[in-house]
């Protein structure tokens, strides 16, 4: 009975933002993700103190949304919310073969996005703690994670792809380390690096979406690792930037020169 009363009073809460906060075209995503296993998540992590309103939809993105959220305080954070349907899944498979955190891991399709939820939360603090910067990640509780906004009051950040970028060289050449930095001091691959997954705000560069990201002892790092090369090179090329032969940083990256990879 608790948790239909539950399910009933956060569906009316879905309803009232789909109505108030977002456009009519919306109305299907928000079907999609706020399923009533999600919608009593999301009740735990009000229990819990970690939000008290949801607010708009931040992106949508191939395997979940993400909605700006605050807390009782009014502090914002973002709230990424993972699809458990069966196209998520077939995006995200290609990266769960052969890493070794999956390995053993068998259930229902929601189990494995939970752990697939789980994976970004403890690639954001790899990350995080080997000074990439990345959203700091607060909780991540079944297919919901939940991380540090990044933006102001009336807007999040935009992406790479979207922005003025001020000081193009600097940006590149800190892109880089983010390559260099994440597989030779978090032993990560990201593998799905470009200007999408990237936030740009007040001059920096910001590493998002790090599900994917795979360990560098991964039977397919090496190839990840050149493909987020190659997208950050052709990003940048028509901005004006002195580009690093795609080889000449996979190289440098393996020896661990990082200096001479990126001045």
């Amino acid at each position: 009975m608790l948790y239909e009363e539950t399910y009933s009073y956060l569906d009316r809460c879905v309803d009232s933002l789909k109505t108030s906060r977002t456009r009519s075209s919306d109305n299907k995503t928000y079907a999609d993700v706020f399923d009533k296993q999600t919608l009593l998540v999301i009740y735990d992590l009000m229990n819990a103190g970690y939000i008290d309103s949801l607010h708009y939809l931040i992106s949508t993105g191939k395997e979940g949304n993400i909605f700006h959220i605050k807390d009782k305080n009014e502090k914002a954070y973002a709230l990424k919310i993972f699809r458990s349907q069966t196209t998520t899944f077939k995006n995200i498979s290609k990266y769960i073969d052969g890493d070794p955190r999956f390995k053993g891991l068998s259930g229902s399709r929601r189990k494995i996005i939970s752990a697939w939820a789980n994976k970004e939360y403890r690639n954001l603090q790899r990350y995080s703690k080997n000074g990439i910067r990345v959203p700091k990640p607060i909780k991540c509780e079944k297919n919901c994670l939940l991380m540090e906004y990044i933006g102001d009051k009336d807007k999040p950040a935009l992406k790479l792809k979207d922005a003025v970028i001020e000081k193009p060289t600097i940006v590149y050449k800190k892109v880089i380390s983010f390559i260099i930095d994440g597989y030779k001091k978090a032993h990560l691959v990201h593998g799905d690096m470009s200007e999408y997954n990237i936030l740009y705000w007040k001059g920096e560069p910001i590493l998002i979406d790090c599900g994917q990201a795979i360990t560098a002892d991964h039977l397919n790092s090496k190839e990840f690792l050149l493909k987020d090369i190659r997208n950050i090179n052709k990003f940048f090329e028509n901005r004006d930037v002195k580009i690093i032969d795609d080889e000449r940083i996979l190289q440098k990256v393996l020896d661990g020169e990082k200096e001479d990879a990126i001045h």
